[in-house]
C-alpha cells in the first residue's frame, strides 16, 4: 500500500518559498501518481508552460498556442496533510480485523501519525 494515493490532500515541503516564486507550503489534491517514476502531479502546484503546435479541428477552430498545466514533482517533496490539524504529517499503517457477514478479514489502514486519525 502506498503512502500517497490519488485524491489525497498533500503539502509541498521543499523547494523555493512562495515569496521567491516557488511552491513550498502550498496544499493541493493529488491528480495523478506516477509509481514507476516516484512522482505525483498535484493540483495548483508546479505549473509549467508548454508550447503546443497550432492545428485545426474538424469544426475549423484553431488549437494550440501556449498552455499551462501541472508538472509532476517527486514524492519525497510532498507530505500528506493531517485531516484534523491541516498540517503535514507522516503516514503510518496498522492492521485491523473486520468482521463482515461472519467472516473475519485483516485490513491494512493508513493513519496520520500526528493525530492518529484514519486517512
Amino acid at each position: 500500500m502506498a503512502n500517497i494515493k490519488k485524491g489525497d490532500l498533500v503539502q509541498v515541503i521543499s523547494g523555493k518559498s512562495q515569496a521567491r516564486g516557488g511552491d513550498r507550503g502550498k496544499q493541493g489534491k493529488v491528480i495523478e501518481v506516477l509509481v514507476d517514476q516516484e512522482r505525483v502531479v498535484v493540483q495548483g502546484v508546479n505549473y509549467v508552460t508548454k508550447h503546443v503546435r497550432v492545428g485545426q479541428t474538424q469544426r475549423g477552430s484553431k488549437t494550440g498556442g501556449i498552455e499551462t498545466h501541472e508538472a509532476p514533482i517527486h514524492v519525497s517533496n510532498v507530505a500528506l496533510v493531517d485531516p484534523e490539524t491541516k498540517k503535514p504529517t507522516r503516514v503510518g499503517f496498522r492492521t485491523e480485523t473486520v468482521t463482515k457477514d461472519g467472516v473475519e478479514k485483516t485490513v491494512r489502514v493508513r493513519y496520520a501519525k500526528k493525530s492518529g486519525k484514519d486517512l
